[in-house]
């Protein structure tokens, strides 16, 4: 063999191609009174031989609206000992999407767990609201590169939507979720008696992704949506119960069914959520993120039906469904929006490459990937002449 050959045979590219998939499967479930000692929901989620090492964080607004809500972590530990073991009395901690602006509550979740000296086969039980359970999430996955985590979502929207996904995050320059991770939880476990003790105002918002994916997947559910507006404009819980577990059985599917790490640019159910992201950060979090998807929404059904994509009755009957919910579709912050910078901050989210879902039809979309400005334009500002 020649030097040439050696030289040749040592400069070759050696390439190794790996590939593996990994199943995920984790249970949503829906229940009431779920620490009631007799309520074994959340001790069967374990499955485990002997007591798995809990540490119970909760949302500081569920903790002041539930009274004695830490007597019943520990009551309820106390009556199944031999599925968990409390690692030390509830850790309240402030919520709401301050919550999770900066890294200052991950970073105190990240020493609590140090401290308690959580491994992989912890689990972290966190008590709250979407915005909660975002930074929880994200302070879980990142210790020990990820921790087992059980949600319980307290709020409409954490129930119906962001509490039952796989995203974790908190946020940063200036940014939501501008940090974060994919990382699915262990269990989910929705209390549906929270639902009462929650402020009117956020129960409302939560209708609004409801109504998204209503919009997006499913003529039906936004027919059924539409024959309760009434009684869903008024809270009244048999109506939001139906509404929150209809509403999360479609988003699993989706999230099943299609990207639920997002690895493509098609985010369908981002529906409305390229403007209503940047109206959050503009309004310094005074716009709830259920009130900003309802906004955004009826910003793309105008502009929609404005590129003849949608029709005008079609139109209509979705933004009169979200004002009959009870949602102000115009706002001041609306009115200053760069709504071509808040495109660009969505492109960049998604991944580099704009893609904008809109609706062509109740139960029907498509995706686009320009956006004309001068429509857009001219949309918002009919929207914003709306009361």
């Amino acid at each position: 063999m020649g030097q040439d050959d050696v030289r040749h045979k040592e400069n070759r590219e050696r390439v190794f191609w790996q590939e593996f998939s990994v199943p995920w499967r984790f249970p949503v479930i829906y229940t009431r009174n779920v620490f009631a000692p007799a309520n074994n929901a959340l001790a069967t989620v374990f499955q485990a031989a002997g007591p798995v090492p809990v540490l119970a964080i909760a949302d500081s607004g569920v903790a002041e609206a539930n009274d004695g809500l830490a007597d019943a972590v520990q009551a309820y530990a106390s009556s199944h000992r031999s599925a968990l073991r409390l690692l030390s009395p509830l850790h309240v901690l402030p919520g709401g999407e301050k919550c999770k602006n900066g890294s200052a509550q991950v970073d105190r979740l990240h020493r609590l767990f140090h401290k308690h000296k959580l491994c992989r086969h912890s689990v972290v039980l966190a008590i709250g609201g979407g915005a909660f359970l975002d930074m929880a999430g994200y302070a879980a996955a990142t210790a020990h590169r990820g921790l087992r985590l059980i949600r319980l979502p307290t709020t409409t929207l954490a129930q119906n939507d962001a509490g039952i996904g796989v995203k974790n995050g908190y946020n940063s320059f200036g940014r939501k979720n501008w940090v974060g991770t994919f990382a699915p939880p262990f269990a989910v476990i929705s209390d549906l008696n929270f639902l009462s003790t929650l402020p009117k105002r956020e129960s409302r918002a939560g209708l609004a992704e409801a109504v998204k994916v209503a919009v997006i997947k499913d003529a039906g559910f936004f027919q059924l949506l539409s024959g309760q507006r009434k009684k869903l404009a008024a809270l009244e819980l048999q109506q939001m119960e139906e509404m929150i577990i209809r509403c999360a059985a479609l988003h699993l599917e989706h999230m099943a069914a299609g990207d639920p790490f997002e690895q493509g640019s098609a985010r369908p159910l981002d529906f409305g959520h390229w403007s209503a992201h940047a109206l959050e950060e503009a309004s310094g979090g005074e716009i709830l993120h259920g009130e900003a998807v309802a906004m955004g929404m009826a910003l793309d059904c105008l502009y929609a039906a404005e590129k003849g994509l949608l029709r005008e009755k079609e139109r209509d009957q979705i933004i009169h469904l979200l004002q009959d919910l009870g949602f102000r579709l115009s706002h001041p912050v609306l009115a200053k929006l760069d709504l071509e910078g808040a495109l660009d901050r969505f492109r960049q989210h998604l991944g580099g490459t704009l893609c904008i879902t809109l609706p062509l039809g109740i139960g029907c979309r498509a995706e686009f990937h320009q956006m004309d400005l001068e429509v857009l334009h001219s949309s918002r500002d009919r929207l914003m002449a709306f009361p």
